[in-house]
Order: C-alpha cells, then structure tokens, then sequence
C-alpha cells in the first residue's frame, strides 16, 4: 500500500478509499480513523489486521448489521445492476455473472433458504471459486447452527476485506 501512502492522506481521501473496504459499513474506516493512521498502515497485512480486531470488538449486533450489509450471490442486486464495483468484479470473478438458468434458480433458492435460516445473506470469499465450489459451499454451511454460520460468515467477510486491501495495494 505504499503508493497509496494513506498516513499522508486527508481524512475525506482516506474514508473514500477505505470506507468500503466492509461492505457498506464505513463505520469500521472511521473506527480505524479514530486510532490514527502512521506510515505503518500502508502495510495491507497490518492494516486487514487493525480493521479485523475493530470488527471483532464491535457488538453482535453491528456485526450482524455488517453481514446484512452484504448483498447475496447472483441474487436480485446483480441482475439488476446495483451491486458496489468491488461486489461486481469479485462476483464475476467466480463467473457469477454467468449462470445457466438452472445454476441462477440454485442461488435463488438457497438465498432464499439460507438467510430465512440465519438471518443474513451468505458470504464467500468468491475470488478464485468456480460457481461449483460456491455451490458446494453454500451446501455445506447451510447445515450449520447459528453460531458456527455466524462466525463463518464473518471470517469470510474478514477474507474479502483482506483481498481487497491487497487489491488497493496492487
């Protein structure tokens, strides 16, 4: 993240750039803010930490807000064209801009399964899944209890902020 040199940006540039970092929760950007930011931070692995360890201490509640903020796998947002530029181009990465019709009515159906179940979408870390691996994956965590779904989905939110970080940093 050297590039970005993010303890030389002013707080509005910073926010812009990190603030989506957790899927519409720009709360953990400026919990991050609120710590200062030092040249250190420009470390993509220091700074996935520092903003893991502001999610982790947040209320089950925020933390379950931040999981709702998540859209769900080829689900209405991405037909429709109203997914955040991150969700889009991790999405289609995982081709799931590309299902049959019989692949888009499995992720409707286990969307629909899964958050009436947990209350929350399912998360995956999709970048290098194929549509297979999510399937097979969205099989298998929807046999969880709610405790053990919860804490996956977070760590796979955790994944997701991590890669993009890195992404940043590219």
């Amino acid at each position: 993240m050297n590039k970005l040199a993010l303890h030389e940006m002013p707080e509005d540039q910073l926010l812009a750039c990190l603030g989506g970092i957790y899927e519409h929760s720009i709360w953990v950007a400026k919990a991050l803010l609120d710590g200062g930011i030092s040249k250190a931070d420009n470390d993509p692995n220091l700074l996935a930490h520092r903003m893991k360890v502001i999610v982790d201490a947040a209320s089950d509640e925020a933390k379950l807000t931040l999981l709702r903020a998540h859209p769900e796998l080829a689900g209405k947002l991405a037909i429709a064209g109203n997914l955040t530029a991150e969700s889009t181009a991790e999405q289609a990465s995982a081709g799931l801009d590309k299902c049959s019709q019989a692949e888009f009515e499995q992720f409707q159906n286990l969307n629909a399964d899964y958050t009436a179940k947990f209350g929350h979408p399912f998360i995956i870390a999709v970048r290098g899944l194929s549509r297979a691996d999510i399937l097979a994956a969205f099989h298998q965590r929807i046999n969880n209890d709610l405790a053990t779904e919860f804490n996956s989905a977070l760590n796979e939110v955790h994944k997701i902020a991590r890669l993009r970080l890195f992404e940043l940093a590219a």
